[in-house]
């Protein structure tokens, strides 16, 4: 059998062996090998749970895909909480008629993404819905992570002088789906920059104090991202024009597109609020990291303008930098 039929999600034969020869295969471990209901797991320390959905249109784009992307999301959510993934849990909702190669592509890369992480696939589910009724598949991740943060990461721990640390350049992500999703061919080559935050991540806060606050800067981008924070520290933020790094390639899309690189979203990016007198040592150990080494500080937190982000521009003026009413680039996570 080749595609995917209603009956691979009916809990007969079918989904046993495609949940055998498929999912087990690939993801086999000691506590998936049980098939439960759930999974037991032994813990004793503070624990950081999330969950996350994945609805990506395509499901194949420049630099990952659904499957890559499913993991390294959730893991970079637990990260941002201070915590280091452990376990993840894996739902599939697939529409029938998917070919099952697509199928083992995707699990592939699930399993390499996991292996990369240290992360285990423990648990999970399997759907089949109508042709039509979903977009080849949609998948669900929830994660498990023990909190390794020397100190409790909390937006109610920044403070006016804050430094604000961005770990990478902005807007690959975004422009790598739409890009696909349109076959809009801009002779630019751009890829995503989904990638594990965890492993530059953990080895940080393990031995860094100082770190206040993390978010990773996914959908709507660093300026939603820095809004959400504005908003909920009723603090100000200001960041310059001149330190926020765009690739030459981002910024000739967005200008081509018309689209705000400051609004795309990044899938292995980091915003990281940090005090000041620490903020030195976390910038280098960062960039002592691959996927760190092209981190810069942004920004500040300051006393004036709460809730609101201003941006320095490179004309030496000021301007708003708003949240937008909806995200411009829909299903790109």
């Amino acid at each position: 059998m080749e595609k995917i039929i209603l009956g691979h999600g009916s809990g007969g034969r079918l989904m046993h062996s495609l949940i055998r020869d498929t999912l087990l295969k690939k993801l086999n471990n000691p506590i998936l090998k049980e098939l439960g209901d759930g999974a037991f797991i032994d813990y004793k320390e503070k624990l950081a749970f999330t969950t996350d959905s994945f609805v990506v249109n395509p499901i194949f784009f420049p630099g990952g895909d659904i499957g890559k992307l499913s993991v390294f999301g959730t893991v970079n959510d637990l990260a941002m909480m201070g915590a280091r993934p452990e376990y993840l849990s894996l739902g599939l909702i697939i529409e029938e008629g998917l070919e099952i190669k697509t199928l083992n592509k995707i699990v592939d890369s699930i399993a390499g993404a996991a292996k990369s992480c240290g992360v285990k696939v423990v648990t999970g589910d399997l759907k089949v819905v109508e042709r039509g009724a979903a977009d080849a598949i949609f998948i669900n991740t929830s994660g498990i992570g023990r909190i390794i943060a020397k100190e409790r990461l909390s937006i109610k721990k920044i403070k006016p002088g804050d430094k604000i640390i961005l770990t990478g350049d902005i807007g690959r992500h975004g422009l790598a789906v739409l890009t696909k999703r349109n076959d809009l061919d801009l002779g630019l080559g751009i890829t995503s920059d989904c990638a594990p935050l965890s492993n530059m991540l953990t080895p940080i806060l393990t031995r860094a104090s100082g770190i206040r606050f993390m978010r990773d800067p996914t959908r709507g981008g660093l300026a939603t991202t820095l809004n959400e924070i504005a908003e909920a520290s009723g603090l100000g933020i200001s960041i310059d024009e001149k330190s926020i790094p765009v690739s030459q390639k981002v910024r000739a899309a967005g200008e081509l597109l018309g689209i705000d690189p400051l609004y795309v979203a990044c899938e292995g990016r980091a915003v990281i609020v940090v005090e000041v007198k620490e903020a030195k040592n976390i910038l280098a150990a960062l960039r002592r990291h691959p996927l760190g080494k092209g981190s810069r500080s942004v920004g500040e937190i300051t006393s004036g303008r709460k809730g609101r982000v201003i941006l320095k521009t490179i004309f030496g003026t000021e301007r708003l930098v708003d949240m937008l009413a909806s995200d411009p680039l829909p299903r790109i996570c």
